[in-house]
């Protein structure tokens, strides 16, 4: 079966996203950008994306977001710290100016543009003040910037499958970059206000993500930065055990599983 990704994150580490190359990019295109449409929409809606909006997405992966937004009229740039996932953005979206770089250090000069955007990727920055300060910093007068997070991880389903996996790979510091990073009570709104930005819209937004066998269940969550270690720790056998251990409660009657998981959305300026 292809390897296909959850919604853990598009700027993780580089060498557990260039392994898989451009073919996990376009797995995750293919089978799983369809889960998030919702967020992609209502952000976009409330930011007004329309014809000339100068628009860049942080943490584009492989331009699902960019792609909704140039079909609103929108002039789209991404930036990703995969090669791959760039790629496949640039051939999704010729029209973009897509490029691979940190997003604390982004190559674009001030007030470039009228909406930055970032869904499920300022959490997985190593200082996220200063990834949002440059945000800012490429934001026109008066632009304004979305991004989506997870909520608390105790208020979705598909996080107690990614502790499964967590568990198998050496723990983090409680600050170190991660999905659930920026999602404490206030975390993200003094991050925010760190980088000089004020917060004018808030939240949140239901996601179901589903997969039609454990077997696809397991090669999704294996595609994950936090899989791609843990199978390099202990086997892809070992690591599909953990995860099927924690299927079951989320299997449907025909044989499929669900999660219901929730985001949160903010819009500042």
């Amino acid at each position: 079966m292809p390897q296909r990704r959850i919604g853990e994150g598009r700027m993780a580490t580089r060498p557990a996203q260039d392994k898989r190359g451009s073919g996990g990019a376009r797995d995750w295109a293919s089978f799983q950008e369809s889960h998030f449409r919702p967020f992609y929409d209502m952000v976009h809606e409330r930011l007004a994306i329309g014809n000339g909006t100068r628009l860049l997405d942080v943490g584009c992966g492989p331009g699902g977001a960019a792609l909704l937004a140039a079909g609103r009229g929108a002039h789209v740039a991404g930036l990703d710290v995969s090669t791959p996932a760039v790629d496949v953005a640039r051939e999704r979206v010729p029209e973009g100016d897509f490029r691979v770089g940190d997003m604390a250090n982004l190559p674009w000069s001030n007030n470039s543009f009228d909406v930055v955007t970032g869904f499920n990727s300022f959490q997985f920055a190593a200082n996220r003040v200063a990834a949002l300060a440059e945000a800012r910093r490429v934001l026109a007068t008066g632009g304004k910037l979305g991004i989506v997070i997870w909520a608390p991880p105790q208020e979705s389903q598909q996080p107690k499958v990614m502790a499964a996996i967590s568990a198998l790979v050496p723990p983090q510091p409680a600050d170190a970059p991660g999905p659930f990073a920026l999602s404490g009570p206030g975390v993200l709104e003094s991050v925010l206000e760190s980088a000089g930005l004020q917060l004018v819209d808030r939240g949140e937004v239901p996601i179901v993500v589903e997969y039609p066998d454990a077997e696809t269940a397991c090669s999704a969550m294996m595609a994950g930065s936090a899989g791609v270690r843990a199978v390099q720790l202990h086997g892809e056998q070992h690591v599909q055990e953990a995860i099927v251990a924690r299927l079951e409660e989320f299997r449907n009657q025909e044989g499929s599983y669900s999660f219901q998981n929730r985001f949160r959305f903010v819009i500042a300026e």
